[in-house]
């Protein structure tokens, strides 16, 4: 007898459990657990914060609105995940082209708070396109490469530099400095992994420098992060050295072990503690070690991707799940380098830990697509419409 839950099992959901990367999944599902505890652990500063007189925000709004955007997008990441290869590449390839025509809407009909123009609103949530179009940009990118093994003619880097330029424009518009550099470095990351030619890659990796130098003279946001991490006395650096500072008496405050939940005084002084800083007040409530155990989990993500594509036939599947382990790790590196003060403010949140329905959800879709992306099915070709969908 056929029972569900065992490999007889042939059901959508059976073969679903049976495919998909448990392991991958639970470190995603840990990460999430984690940002509860640490959004819940910022949230009353953040509410102090963004209280006044005429508006007081209770000590846990910040964490219950975590709890039900993590309920939300949930089943989205499972849905994603159960996806058939083809559905979601093309699926994707949609999004990527929405997406980008939001960010050319941002501009003129965005939101903008803190100086930076990134949000449209929605209604029930403020909406950031740069958020979605990570990992629908890191699917499209794999696409165009994985082309070059039927037309080996076709010019994938130009197109795929053509892609990045773009988004980069739109990206430095609103400013922001931290998804340009993400995006960036998702697009080099695709190159080295696609057998890009040494000599490309080399002059690639040769044009950066001169790129970052270009945007320190010419782009006034990029000069105002580069002063404050460099000459952190220079007026009109003030702000983000301040930042910088509380961050680094957050994180270190708490020394190994921390002050325990709720005990931490530093986490009141830090702007956007329940985002781009939240890194710090893991520190300091939960210590160094919390901070070092989180930074395993991505890299325990990371190495789990790379490790189980070793032996990955399929060029749009390696390239795909590479490059969406990739902007995962790229994002936190980025995001836990300015807590610690190793890389200017950039306004950066740590996956699936900062506060945000936007980010979360968004995460969610890429997590999902890596799932997708990295299963496994040996009963893929016994169904025709899967087969059709899937490309296998």
């Amino acid at each position: 007898m056929k029972g569900r839950g065992t490999r007889a099992d042939r059901s959508v959901l059976g073969t679903w459990f049976f495919d998909i990367d448990r392991v991958l999944l639970a470190l995603a599902l840990a990460l999430i657990a984690i940002g509860l505890v640490a959004v819940g652990a910022a949230s009353p500063a953040a509410a102090s914060r963004y209280s006044d007189e005429r508006h007081h925000i209770a000590p846990l709004f910040y964490l219950w609105w975590q709890l039900a955007w993590v309920c939300v997008s949930l089943p989205v990441l499972l849905v994603t995940s159960m996806l058939p290869i083809k559905l979601a590449r093309r699926l994707a390839l949609l999004g990527a082209l929405v997406c980008v025509a939001l960010l050319v809407a941002v501009p003129f009909i965005g939101v903008t708070k803190n100086g930076a123009t990134r949000w449209l609103d929605v209604g029930v949530s403020l909406l950031q396109p740069s958020e979605f179009l990570k990992p629908f940009f890191v699917v499209a990118v794999a696409w165009v490469l994985s082309l070059r093994a039927q037309e080996p003619e076709l010019p994938t880097t130009i197109i795929t530099g053509g892609m990045t330029v773009l988004v980069a424009c739109l990206l430095m518009l609103q400013p922001d400095f931290g998804q340009t550099v993400v995006f960036g470095v998702i697009w080099i990351a695709l190159l080295t992994i696609s057998g890009t030619s040494p000599k490309k890659m080399a002059m690639l990796f040769a044009a950066v420098p001169v790129g970052l130098v270009a945007a320190y003279f010419f782009y006034s946001t990029a000069t105002k992060r580069i002063n404050a991490f460099l000459f952190p006395s220079e007026d009109g650096a003030l702000t983000d050295h301040f930042q910088t500072n509380a961050a680094h008496n957050a994180i270190t405050a708490g020394s190994w072990l921390g002050t325990g939940p709720g005990g931490g005084k530093m986490k009141f002084r830090l702007p956007e503690g329940h985002t781009d800083y939240i890194f710090s007040v893991v520190g300091e409530e939960f210590g160094l070690i919390a901070c070092a155990l989180v930074a395993l989990v991505f890299l325990a993500l990371v190495v789990r991707v790379f490790v189980k594509l070793l032996d990955e036939q399929d060029e749009f599947r390696l390239y795909a799940a590479a490059g969406l382990a990739t902007q995962f790790g790229a994002q936190a590196l980025i995001s836990m380098a300015v807590n610690t003060g190793l890389a200017p403010s950039k306004g950066m949140t740590l996956p699936f830990i900062s506060y945000g329905g936007s980010s979360m959800i968004a995460l969610s879709i890429g997590m999902g697509l890596l799932l997708a992306f990295t299963r496994r099915n040996p009963y893929l070709l016994r169904s025709p419409y899967v087969a059709k969908w899937s490309g296998q």
